[in-house]
């Protein structure tokens, strides 16, 4: 993989996502429904921390708000320096293409587009010029190790190779911080591990990575564990990883 956008390294150390006092309820029918309930956390510049809990444990719903994909029913929610939990919805659609990357569990992708035109739909949607687009999808495929496949269109694709499209995608407008949804859960253990190195090596170049994960092994690999309970922060593990 090349070297790192040179974004990264402005962005070491500092404190990149805030939440403080982060309550989210969804009403069913008259009864509301506590889901998180006073959430305090901070994550860093560089760092790869992984989101772990049973289900129903919040930790979706966490991802959600942190991807600007729903809102906080209290609380706040800084993204750099900005109160995200103030914004509207076209504003906060703004936020996502401009500042998060997503990794999902089942890729999604449109099975239309070859792997180039997946790549760049992220840099269209924030009007980069065409040929800027195609240099940076091109070079972005090659980084995920795909250079040979960039004609090919999703079904053509193995899992792994298809989750290693959606990373370049996540990567296309140079994101402040990527949000991963079980980013193995539907590969086999071999592509899983690969893509568990893409991540880890990208980290080591400086992206700010959050894991939602089940999985104890994947956990390990980043810096620190969040461990969830009822919507609450059960316990915060270091892993020993690194800084």
């Amino acid at each position: 993989m090349t070297s790192p956008d040179a974004k990264d390294s402005d962005r070491q150390g500092k404190t990149v996502v805030t939440i403080e006092d982060l309550y989210k309820s969804y009403m069913l029918g008259r009864m509301e429904l506590p889901v998180l309930r006073g959430l305090n956390l901070s994550f860093y510049g560089g760092e790869y921390v992984s989101i772990m809990g049973p289900s129903g444990s919040g930790k979706s719903t966490l991802l959600n708000i942190l991807g600007c994909l729903d809102k906080p029913t209290g609380g706040r929610y800084l993204l750099g320096a900005e109160d995200i939990s103030t914004l509207d919805d076209n504003q906060l659609s703004a936020i996502r293409g401009k500042r998060i990357g997503f990794i999902f569990q089942s890729f999604n992708l449109i099975r239309q587009l070859n792997i180039i035109e997946n790549i760049e739909v992220a840099m269209y949607y924030q009007h980069v010029p065409k040929h800027q687009r195609r240099r940076r999808a091109i070079m972005l495929a090659e980084r995920v190790g795909l250079a040979d496949r960039i004609k090919h269109r999703p079904f053509e694709l193995s899992g792994g190779q298809q989750q290693r499209v959606a990373i370049a995608r996540a990567l296309a407008n140079d994101p402040l911080i990527i949000l991963a949804d079980e980013p193995t859960g539907n590969l086999d253990s071999q592509s899983g591990a690969e893509i568990l190195e893409i991540l880890n090596e990208l980290n080591a170049q400086g992206k700010t990575i959050i894991v939602v994960t089940h999985d104890e092994q994947i956990a390990s690999q980043t810096h620190r564990s969040i461990h969830l309970l009822d919507g609450q922060i059960d316990r915060i593990q270091s892993n020993g990883t690194g800084e």
